[in-house]
């Protein structure tokens, strides 16, 4: 028996209001609660939009009354009735001024007792959570952050075919061409011993496509790596990937900040800058400690190379002759906060990270001074070094003495933590900026060599041709990533097109002209045939989401996410796969 005959929903559960007073509906969804008063029966009933109230009294018919008795939590409900007032209203939802007095109540689904109560910031693990997580997803708050995923590709698909976009879906199984993070790879049946790939992003394709001729491209693109999750990474993600043919970089973040205003004054109603500011790699290095800072609070890097150069203290007399930095932050109003013992948790934490410990002034309301390193200072060196920090009583200068990159890197994460450990981020800001000018080799410690810090298509700058074979640290990439809060949000650069400086970097980069020929061969090939001069980026849309609504894990804008160890709890997937399967792709496992 089809239990829907004879009606069919005329409205969501959540858009009601007193207008609709009068007006004869059919709702569906799922019971939040039901209250049994004895002669009056109330049920909250949800659906994706919101809630509304069910009321069953003394003019229901008996037969559905006693259907409404029978209800519990999260049955599925088909409700026929007329919208009325409601007696007691409950202003703190949408629809409380009014109820629907039910004359005809049909139960679609029935439900077990579930394993966790559907409601907003539920406290059960959220291991549990995701074992059952369409059951989490009926959560309002979850359904809210879903919905906003939905407007944000539909504001970001309106936003590029108005400005002459062509979507072009490029392919999921690809050539594996590792670089940097590890492929996800595929084996395939008929060509036994021969894998496909899952794209790390569609790089090459995107490029193909302004050779091809569509100068304006775009896609939500899914995208596949095979590293170890955080917070704001999973192995599968969403990109809004962009390539445009005849611009420059200028054109290309012109086009993305008309997007990123679009978008937050649509999706969420905020008014971003007009201009975005920039900062270069190195002056995000050297004031912030990182390459995505945040630049909501203050708490900026200072140098000590010339206050501390001539000083007793080893540690920072050290640092410098070989080659290294004394740098240091200084934290506001922290004596009460980053006391002898907060401060030790500190130390274990930039020992973790690859500082060998901190050097500390503490200086207190009384204008007492308390230091780590005192003892080794003269009375002017240390005044120097406040000075340097702007210390005030009360302040908290903290300092790393090491090799340049360990220095500020260090002093970048100490600058987060301390800033929590403050609550001194502010959570009402967005501050978006590019950081651009980046290195277009990075030095790699192990390895003792120059290797790219970019894709090998990046264009490095015009003006540092001239140092690509004799002074690799000199040469910066003609690149640019989006910061928002100290997330890194989009990451592009002007790709090179001219075979010949292709082939320099490739051979820069250590790969022969065969190497690069088997992984590259068909994107160096179309080159010579007609490359229009082109740049793109790619923007994270699972990021963009989680930043734009607040969150603190991206776990909490996608509806099936992963867990840490990069399986997913809900479908115990990855599985193992029988032997049939395995003979088919000749495979056979070691056992291990």
């Amino acid at each position: 028996m089809d239990l829907m005959t004879g009606l069919k929903r005329t409205d969501y559960c959540g858009t009601f209001s007193a207008k609709d007073i009068g007006r004869e509906v059919v709702v569906c969804g799922w019971v939040q609660k039901q209250r049994d008063l004895g002669a009056l029966i109330f049920i909250d009933l949800r659906d994706r939009t919101g809630i509304v109230q069910l009321a069953f009294g003394d003019n229901t018919e008996k037969a559905v009354f006693e259907k409404a008795f029978a209800v519990r939590s999260e049955y599925v409900l088909m409700a026929k009735g007329t919208v009325r007032e409601r007696s007691s209203k409950n202003m703190e939802i949408p629809t409380g001024e009014i109820e629907i007095d039910v004359s005809d109540l049909r139960v679609l689904g029935e439900s077990e007792t579930p394993p966790f109560e559907i409601i907003e910031n539920c406290p059960t693990s959220e291991l549990t959570r995701l074992k059952y997580r369409y059951l989490d997803l009926r959560r309002p708050d979850l359904q809210k952050n879903i919905l906003m995923r939905h407007k944000i590709t539909k504001i970001t698909r309106d936003y590029f075919d108005n400005n002459g976009f062509i979507e072009i879906e490029t392919p999921i199984l690809i050539k594996s061409t590792p670089e940097g993070a590890r492929d996800f790879i595929v084996p395939s049946r008929i060509h036994k011993g021969s894998f496909y790939a899952l794209p790390q992003s569609p790089q090459l394709y995107k490029q193909l496509s302004m050779v091809a001729g569509f100068d304006r491209y775009m896609q939500i693109a899914r995208c596949f790596r095979d590293e170890d999750l955080r917070a704001d990474r999973q192995p599968e993600f969403t990109q809004i990937d962009v390539e445009m043919s005849f611009v420059t970089q200028e054109d290309i973040m012109a086009m993305i900040e008309g997007f990123i205003k679009k978008l937050f004054k649509e999706a969420i109603g905020v008014d971003v800058n007009e201009k975005f500011p920039r900062l270069t790699y190195k002056d995000a290095m050297e004031r912030y400690g990182s390459d995505k800072p945040d630049t909501r609070y203050g708490m900026e890097i200072f140098d000590l190379g010339q206050e501390v150069k001539n000083c007793g203290f080893g540690v920072f007399t050290g640092a410098l002759e070989n080659g290294g930095r004394v740098c240091g932050i200084t934290a506001k109003n922290a004596f009460s906060v980053l006391t002898r013992k907060e401060i030790d948790k500190l130390v274990e934490f930039v020992k973790g990270i690859g500082a060998k410990g901190i050097a500390w002034i503490r200086l207190g309301e009384d204008g007492s001074v308390a230091s780590s390193f005192a003892k080794f200072m003269s009375e002017e060196e240390m005044k120097a070094i406040l000075s340097k920090a702007d210390a005030k009583p009360g302040d908290v200068v903290l300092i790393i003495a090491d090799k340049e990159a360990v220095t500020l890197s260090v002093l970048g994460a100490l600058r987060q933590n301390v800033a929590k450990k403050l609550d001194i981020i502010p959570t009402d800001k967005f501050n978006l900026l590019w950081i651009v000018e980046f290195p277009f080799f990075d030095w790699d410690e192990e390895a003792g060599q120059f290797v790219a810090m970019h894709h090998p298509f990046t264009s490095p700058l015009d003006e540092c041709f001239e140092y690509l074979e004799t002074d690799k640290a000199r040469v910066r990439a003609n690149a640019y990533d989006l910061v928002l809060n100290g997330v890194e949000l989009a990451s592009g650069s002007i790709r090179i097109t001219d075979p010949a400086l292709q082939k320099r970097i490739f051979g820069l980069l250590g790969l022969s002209d065969e190497e690069a020929h088997e992984k590259f061969g068909y994107l160096t090939d179309a080159f010579r045939y007609g490359a229009p001069p082109h740049g793109g980026i790619g923007l994270g849309l699972d990021r963009l989401c989680m930043q734009m609504l607040k969150l603190d894990n991206l776990r909490d804008v996608v509806a099936y996410p992963k867990v840490q160890n990069a399986s997913e709890p809900m479908t115990e997937c990855p599985s193992i796969v029988d032997a049939v399967q395995l003979e088919e792709l000749g495979i056979e496992l070691k056992n291990d």
